[in-house]
């Protein structure tokens, strides 16, 4: 979970994901984010605006809230100078799964080895009876994937895995 990223990219990393969390935590986040700044670390293309997932963030709540008094140390200091510990890259690291979780979109920067920045769904579902998509959008600018595990499928069920109008550019 911990973030692998080369050191000169760390300050600007930070700096995005404690805005992020800055912004989850304020009384203001419903309002749209028209000034986003992505560093030029992050690989991939994200659906903007962010929106978080409402019931994700509230069950969230209290993990977001420790990092954010762990990072606000952090995040105050002169990034030039920032002291790269690995206290740090994981709370940065179990930050981004968080907020990956709430937006569903994956968070992926320079140097790693995971699948780009982009929407996802991951879709774990016991018994399915009725229906379930698991992207619907009429465009989809960036990467976008699906993983959809069901145990049990009724007769008559539907499990659609992607509908859009238009993918990438």
């Amino acid at each position: 979970m911990e973030i692998a990223l080369i050191s000169s990219a760390v300050p600007a990393t930070l700096t995005f994901l404690y805005q992020r969390l800055e912004r989850l935590l304020s009384p203001r986040r419903a309002e749209p984010e028209q000034d986003l700044a992505l560093p030029d670390t992050l690989v991939g293309a994200l659906q903007l605006p962010l929106q978080p997932d409402e019931e994700r963030l509230h069950a969230r709540q209290g993990e977001l809230d420790l990092l954010h008094g762990f990072l606000q140390d952090y995040a105050g200091r002169d990034t030039a100078a920032l002291t790269i510990e690995r206290g740090l890259l994981r709370s940065m690291g179990k930050l981004r799964a968080l907020l990956e979780d709430i937006y569903g979109q994956r968070l992926t920067f320079a140097g790693e080895d995971r699948p780009s920045s982009g929407p996802f769904v991951d879709q774990k579902l016991t018994t399915l009876a009725g229906e379930a998509t698991g992207m619907d959008a009429e465009e989809i600018t960036s990467n976008a994937q699906v993983t959809q595990q069901v145990e049990t499928v009724d007769a008559g069920a539907k499990l659609i895995g992607m509908k859009a109008r238009r993918i990438g550019g």
